[in-house]
């Protein structure tokens, strides 16, 4: 089993959402992930996919994208990013994959997982940026209440660890759709939960169109990774064995 990352897929199998407008590398991308995707997972491997899966507004304009996703080999651990206005609660999302055939799909929200003796843990987090925010959007509230979300799911982590009976400090790897810090961008809040949890490994999308950067950085023993799909060049990129 492998575990892999991949961010921002933008799916649109059913909305005509053209987004080669976003540059060339967007040119045909569904196929590009298709492809890419086929020649690197196995239905044994976990994708860990951090926001940005459907342009659908509801569950029902995003139903053929999470069946498409779904028809992807491998497990996929999904969780929200800023343009997933389909996403629902909890439990309307999983009645609606329970009616319509979606087995390969799970949520990271308020939640942890367990893949390969590795905790998956995350939340959105939130980017100050006022052209693309929520109109008189909380700027402060906001991350608070993500970074509140990250603990949450730390800790949630750690009862899931030791209700399987795992013995030992688990590794914990998080996943953001918002990056916690980038360039001049800097999340203290954010921040300060992994720091305080001594999370080494952070991985973010949200980031589109900056190609001629590192993949990986590190701040405060923290590594961020940024994993979004055209960065990728829509291959799933592979965290480890």
């Amino acid at each position: 089993m492998s575990l892999f990352v991949l961010a921002d897929l933008h799916l649109s199998t059913s909305l005509d959402k053209p987004m080669d407008v976003f540059g060339a590398r967007w040119r045909n991308y569904m196929q590009k992930l298709a492809d890419g995707w086929r020649a690197v997972v196995s239905e044994n491997d976990t994708v860990i996919i951090p926001g940005d899966i459907s342009w659908g507004i509801s569950l029902e304009e995003a139903g053929s994208d999470l069946i498409f996703l779904d028809s992807l080999p491998g497990k996929k651990i999904i969780g929200r990013g800023n343009h997933d206005y389909w996403w629902s609660s909890a439990k309307k999302i999983e009645e609606f994959f329970a009616k319509n055939g979606i087995t390969t799909i799970s949520l990271l929200h308020n939640n942890a997982h367990i893949v390969e003796n590795t905790v998956i843990c995350g939340s959105r987090g939130w980017w100050n940026d006022e052209k693309n925010a929520p109109k008189d959007a909380d700027y402060e509230k906001l991350v608070l209440r993500e970074a509140g979300r990250l603990e949450y799911s730390i800790k949630a982590g750690y009862e899931l660890w030791q209700k399987n009976g795992y013995e030992g400090e688990p590794e914990f790897l998080a996943f953001m759709h918002f990056p916690p810090i980038f360039k001049d961008y800097d999340c203290p809040e954010i921040r300060a939960v992994l720091e305080k949890y001594s999370i080494k490994r952070c991985f973010f999308g949200h980031i589109h169109a900056q190609y001629d950067m590192s993949q990986s950085f590190e701040h405060n023993g923290v590594t961020y990774s940024i994993i979004s799909a055209d960065f990728l060049n829509f291959i799933p990129y592979k965290i480890r064995l």
